[in-house]
Parts: structure tokens; sequence; C-alpha cells
């Protein structure tokens, strides 16, 4: 199976069909030697009714023990060699379907890295779990038919030569009986894609709806919606519901017929052997022989349906998965190197500057207006804003992520090791970071301190732990402008004063920028400026704008007494 470290290859992102026929392509020798153990193991099924047939014909009825004995030996020998092989078979498919399963997720990973940002902006949670989970899953699994199926085409095909030997007739009947069950399962595997296809779409659709739920529960219900998205949500989960019957409904039909048609299809050759045996046509042995050829038959037939089936379904979720290996990242259009010294940065539609060297924060009545500020600045959105006077879409894209960092206060957090999960590194860089971002409590709560295993998420964190072990890892990542999105939302106010403080003496000297309305964070910046309706109102110092801006004042003197307290207790201290 593929390594963990190994490079996937480039999928072919053509079509599904394209894509199943890439991951077959990946593993040459697996599924040549899945194909060949098949192909033997289904004939030599067939192979036992002309054993057992012999055995008849020369042993049994002219009573010679010896031929008897003989060809009752090689019928176990070929028995015991065919249970190896079908031990072989599933083994080696299943290593086809594991390798097939770890590609794809690779696959998809690299894409989801080579995305980035415009991740979230592209697609949405629900469809890249769907795809995760569901897909792969289908894909992979749809593989495994590959070996069985090409097996079923060469034991119907040998069965059909050893068939003419003993009767034309029913040696055309069988021949003529596989196209006819194609010619009646074909267009039910259309339906079931397009029925898949739609489903898929659906689970999308609501799997989003879950985490979006999810993740907004506490404030929905604070708002009072949260009964508004339940009833949306039990309107998408019925929908889902109906869906996933007509899917079902389709999917007994195809297996029905898997099993049905090859049994009647026995029946009919069974009944034309019995009639030429009667006229004398044929012989008692070779009777035995059709009856097994054909009973053997069944199985290749049952598995040309299910390869069908599977395969159907295995092109609707690699379609899925193509589509998302189609999207593209943000284009770096950019030609022209960063700035050689730390320079001004310049938004020109909110009017925001940020001066290099000094603490700046945004403060705004609506987070959206400042988030949306930092996203231009670190050219995650196209804007105008410029960097050293150069417009930062006209700089290479690597240049920019070397240098500015946006810190989100709702970054994915990975589960693992909390020195891990930082990003490592020296021991005394590690511990300087994690006091000035006030993390000292987190560490000394843990079991085995930054050893500590922490959750996905970092769910078995509090909510204010998660936001200071983000600003560990951003402080750690050391840039030369750091652009923190809400870093201290999440914490009571004496923390948050000590975290402005350190934050404040730490950056000194290199540019820094946070989204903030905490009068405690905002009275240690250098600059602040006041956004309304996402332009710049005021710039200045917090007690400047204080006592010269009404609407500035107003936005941060909920929390002006706490902060008056908390100010005086650190001067004490």
């Amino acid at each position: 199976m593929i390594d963990a470290y190994e490079d996937p290859g480039t999928p072919d992102c053509r079509g599904g069909g394209r894509y199943l026929w890439w991951l077959v392509r990946q593993q040459p020798v697996r599924s040549a030697a899945g194909a060949l153990i098949s192909s033997v193991w289904m004939v030599l099924l067939a192979a036992s009714p002309y054993l057992l047939s012999r055995a008849v014909d020369e042993g049994l009825e002219p009573g010679d023990h010896e031929a008897l004995a003989w060809w009752t030996a090689a019928l176990f020998g070929v028995g015991a060699f065919n249970a190896w092989l079908s031990i072989m078979r599933h083994r080696t498919m299943t290593r086809l379907r594991m390798d097939a399963n770890f590609r794809t997720v690779k696959v998809l990973v690299g894409q989801a890295v080579r995305l980035g940002a415009a991740l979230p902006r592209r697609v949405g949670a629900g469809e890249v779990m769907t795809i995760g989970v569901g897909d792969v899953s289908t894909i992979s699994n749809s593989l495994t038919v590959i070996g069985p199926g090409f097996g079923a085409l060469v034991a119907y095909l040998v069965v059909a030569v050893l068939l003419l030997s003993v009767s034309v007739p029913i040696a055309v009947v069988v021949l003529l009986g596989m196209p006819a069950i194609g010619l009646l399962v074909g267009p039910l595997l259309r339906r079931l894609q397009r029925t898949e296809t739609e489903y898929r779409e659906r689970q999308g659709v609501l799997t989003a709806r879950i985490a979006d739920l999810a993740g907004g529960l506490r404030v929905l219900n604070g708002l009072g919606g949260k009964g508004l998205f339940a009833d949306a949500f039990q309107r998408d989960s019925q929908r889902l519901r109906a869906q996933g019957y007509r899917v079902g409904s389709v999917t007994s039909w195809v297996q029905a017929l898997g099993v049905g048609l090859p049994t009647l299809f026995l029946a009919v050759v069974t009944w034309l052997a019995a009639r030429l045996a009667a006229q004398g046509a044929i012989t008692v042995g070779e009777l035995v022989s059709v009856y097994g050829f054909v009973a053997v038959l069944v199985r290749p037939v049952a598995f040309f349906v299910e390869w069908g089936y599977q395969v159907s379904r295995g092109v609707v979720a690699a379609r899925r998965v193509v589509r998302f290996l189609s999207l593209e990242p943000m284009a770096d259009t950019g030609t022209l190197d960063a700035p050689a010294e730390p320079s001004v940065l310049h938004d020109p539609e909110s009017g925001v500057r940020v001066l290099p060297g000094r603490l700046t924060a945004l403060a705004g009545a609506r987070p959206a207006d400042a988030e949306a500020v930092v996203d231009r600045l670190g050219r995650y959105v196209p804007s105008a804003a410029t960097w050293g006077g150069v417009r930062l879409d006209e700089i290479v894209l690597a240049r920019v992520r070397e240098r500015i960092l946006v810190a989100d206060h709702e970054a994915d957090l990975f589960a693992g090791p909390l020195r891990e999960l930082v990003g490592g590194g020296d021991a005394q860089v590690i511990e300087r970071a994690v006091r000035t971002a006030v993390a000292e409590d987190i560490v000394r709560g843990l079991p085995d301190g930054l050893d500590t295993p922490v959750d996905a998420q970092g769910r078995n964190l509090s909510g204010g732990q998660r936001q200071r072990v983000r600003l560990v890892r951003a402080l750690l990542a050391d840039p030369e402008v750091l652009l923190a999105i809400e870093p201290t939302s999440a914490l009571d106010a004496h923390t948050e004063a000590r975290l402005a403080q350190r934050l404040h003496a730490e950056r000194s000297g290199r540019t820094t920028v946070v989204t903030t309305t905490s009068p405690l964070v905002l009275d240690r910046a250098d600059t602040v400026c006041y956004l309304v309706d996402g332009k710049v109102a005021a710039v200045g110092g917090h007690r400047e704008l204080l006592d010269g801006e009404p609407g500035y004042r107003a936005l941060v003197a909920r929390d002006e007494h706490e902060a008056d307290e908390t100010a005086a207790e650190e001067a004490v201290r």
C-alpha cells in the first residue's frame, strides 16, 4: 500500500470514470494480480463440475473404482487449491481498496493544503466532510470488484467453450443470457447514478447545516433562533430521507435482479439440459456437468451485476472528488519582491494605514468590518491594499506569506501534543511565547505539560485556553507583521490586561495589528483606528479618542469601568 510519505501521483480529473481508472493504473501489479487470481479462481470453480462429470461417466457409471478415486482426488485437490486462491483474491483486493482509500485521502488533503485560505471560500465544510468520509469509502469499495469482474468475464467465456463440447444449443443460450441480463440491469444502473448524485448533493448541504448548528447553537439559542433553524433542518433531513428511499428503491431492484436473474437463468438452462438428457442427446454425466457449469455461472453473473452497481456508485463519488480537485487557489499574479525594510501597510478601501514597528488596533461596532480590513491587508481577498507603496497583489504571494501572518481567533487546532500543536522549537523560545500569551496556567494544569496530547480543535481545552494556544502558535512563527483577529475576546479582564501588556512589550519594534473593542487592549495600542461602516472615522491614541470621539467612547464604554479597575490593579503590582 501507499506509504504515508509517498507521492500519491497526479490524478486524472477529466471525469469520475477516468479518476477510477487512474487509481487502478497506480497499482498495475496488484490490479493485474487481482484479475489473474480472480480469473483462475472462477475458472477452477467451473472445473469442478467438469471433474465431477468425468467421475460419474468414467468411474461411477461403469464401476471403475480406480478412475473414480483419481477423479475424486483431482476434485479434492482443485477445491483445496481454489480455497487458497479465494483467500489470496480477498487479500489482494483488500490491499487494492486500502491503497485507493489512502491515495485518495492524500490527494484530497494535498488539495486542501494547496487551496489554503481559499478553501472555505470555495467549498463548504459539509461538502468536504461528505467527500472525505462517504465518497472516499465508496470509491475504494468500487475498486474491489475489478478483479472479480474481470474473472467473471473469463469464467463466463470458459464455461461457454466447455458447454460447446456438450451441446451447441445450451452454449448459445448461455452466451446470449449475459447480454440479456445486462440489458435489463443497465437502465437501473443509470437511474441509480442520477438518484445517488442528487442524494450526495443533499447530504453535503445537510452536513454543512449540522456543522453550522453545532458551531452556533449557543448563539442561536440566545437570539431565539434555534427553533427556526431546527425547523429548516427537519425539512432538509426529511427531503434527504425521501431521496434516500428513492436510492434504496433502485438499489433493491438492482440487488434483487442480481440474485433473481441468475437463478432464473439457471432454471432455464437446467430445464433445457434435462430435456436433452431425456432425449439421449447428452449423457447423465454431461447433464450433471451442465447443471454444475450453470450453477457456477450464477456467481460470475452476480459479480457482473455487483460490478455494475459498485462502479456506478464509485463514478458518482469520483465525480465529486474530481470537482473538488479541480478547484484552484487564489491566483498568484505577483511578480515583484516584497519591500526590503519594514514598510507601511495601507488599505485604501477603509483608509487604514499601519505604520511599521507599532501596535495598531482596529476598533469598530461590527467585528466583520475589522476582519475585512485584515483579510485585505493579509492578501486573502482581492483588493488595492499596498505594502510600501506597492500593491500586495503585485508582490509574489510566497514573499507575502513569509512576512505577514494573519492569526484568526478561530483557526483550526490539530490533535497532538501541545508542543507540536504550537509549532515546536527550542524550549526557551516556547516558554517565552507561552508567557507572552499568559498561557502558563494552561501548561501547568496539563498532566504532562507541553507533552500532553490535545484533542482535535482543542476540545479538551476551554475557549479562553484555545485562544491563548492559538496566540502562542502565532508568536512562535515570529512574523514581521502580525495581524491578529480578536486575540482576547474569550479572556477574562484580568488575563486580558496582562496579555495586552506583554504582547506590546514582546512585539516592540515589530508591526502588530489587532482587531478589538476591549479598552484593556486599546489602551496598550500605539495607534487606534476607529471604524464606522468599514471606513476610518478617526485615528489616534485610546485616551485621545475617548475624549474627542463620542461614537468611540460609546463603543468601548461598556467595559471602561472594568478596565479602569484592572489597570489600577496592574499599576499597584
